[in-house]
């Protein structure tokens, strides 16, 4: 293939066995854990945990990223769409509240081909770092009922820095509208769980109090009906000596001023998590268990 999946639009040729483009990676999709995840959002997780496929490689190089291992180093091993079909339905059985496809974007073609047409029992979530192609989301429609994207930064100096991505939200914003007019408002079931619907995902970074309260703005103005899910998990960990006050985590004070910004915007449906989030017990093994 010729890829033009995401806004990199590298035109780059991927085939099942040859690598190319920004993301690294050949057109099978390589991947590092299928699990029961049981610390995503309360309404993805239910009793028994979203069904969680890790994804290898990015479409972005954030220098922080703390599955740096898979998303730039290229950990995991090659699945076919077949395989990953049985994944989906074996995470299902297991008593998987989703399938929540982590860092799917440059994937999209083999797990469009893994869905099929057909509904789940399930819904499926496209769990992305909001660095999306319009036009390849219009191809999910229909095929994925829950959006998680994050919206990282406003600033494109910011997202270039940190990000390798100077056009970041350019396409982000687009790209998150174009989320919300397929999914709608978040929808859940009586039991909590949802059904449908777009979950903003935000980071907040040390030192970067304002990029947060941007985003939120952002999101409280043209993303109706969504909600937010503030993270505070940041790890200095990864690429980040040298890079303005990334090597400390985030303060008491630089979290609630955020958190307090969130709530004056009205944004009071979704998550925000405590700073014991930032804890590095939290991040998985990358031993290919499931796959």
């Amino acid at each position: 293939m010729i890829c033009t999946l995401c806004p990199r639009n590298c035109g780059a040729e991927r085939t099942e066995t040859k690598a190319g483009g920004y993301c690294a990676m050949p057109s099978l999709p390589q991947a590092a854990k299928a699990m029961l995840h049981l610390w995503e959002e309360p309404c993805l997780v239910g009793e028994h945990g979203a069904g969680t496929v890790f994804f290898s490689g990015c479409n972005l190089r954030c220098c922080f990223c703390q599955n740096g291992v898979i998303s730039q180093g290229g950990e995991g091993i090659g699945v076919t769409p077949e395989r990953l079909r049985e994944i989906y339905w074996e995470l299902i059985r297991q008593g998987a509240a989703c399938i929540d496809l982590v860092t799917p974007t440059h994937f999209a073609e083999a797990i469009l081909e893994a869905l099929g047409e057909e509904p789940w029992p399930v819904p499926v979530v496209w769990n992305c770092g909001g660095y999306e192609s319009v036009e390849t989301l219009r191809r999910l429609e229909g095929r994925v009922q829950v959006y998680l994207p994050d919206l990282k930064y406003v600033s494109p100096d910011l997202s270039a820095r940190y990000s390798g991505a100077r056009d970041y939200f350019e396409f982000a914003a687009p790209a998150l509208k174009e989320m919300l007019r397929q999914v709608g408002p978040v929808e859940l079931d009586s039991e909590g769980i949802i059904r449908s619907g777009l979950i903003v995902r935000h980071l907040i970074l040390p030192g970067q109090v304002e990029n947060s309260k941007q985003a939120l703005t952002w999101i409280a103005e043209n993303l109706p009906g969504a909600w937010v899910s503030l993270m505070a998990q940041y790890l200095p960990m990864g690429n980040i000596k040298g890079v303005d006050q990334l090597e400390r985590p985030i303060t008491q004070a630089e979290y609630d001023e955020v958190c307090e910004h969130m709530f004056d915007l009205g944004l009071e449906d979704g998550f925000v998590q405590e700073l014991e989030a930032s804890d590095a017990k939290y991040i998985p093994a990358w031993d290919l268990t499931g796959i």
